[in-house]
């Protein structure tokens, strides 16, 4: 079974005021992880950050089987 994530993220003020919220469908928390840990959509000095969010992110089952992979993202 499949799962649409969305993750969102913030790092605060004085280090950055870079955030936003990534869709994306994966199995697991770890290939969730490991798919936005490859993508260059968002800053790499964030990666330490990204487990905590998947963790924490809403997941949603969904009915039909779909390929994994970033669906939408919105960073600041």
């Amino acid at each position: 079974m499949k799962y649409l994530y969305i993750v969102t993220y913030w790092v605060p003020f004085p280090s950055s005021e870079y955030g936003g919220t990534i869709s994306l469908i994966a199995e697991s928390d770890t290939e969730a992880f490991e798919i936005l840990s490859k993508s260059n959509d968002f800053d790499d000095r964030y990666t330490d950050r990204i487990m905590e969010r998947v963790v924490n992110a809403h997941k949603f089952a969904l009915a039909n089987e779909e390929n994994s992979r970033i669906v939408d993202v919105f960073i600041t």
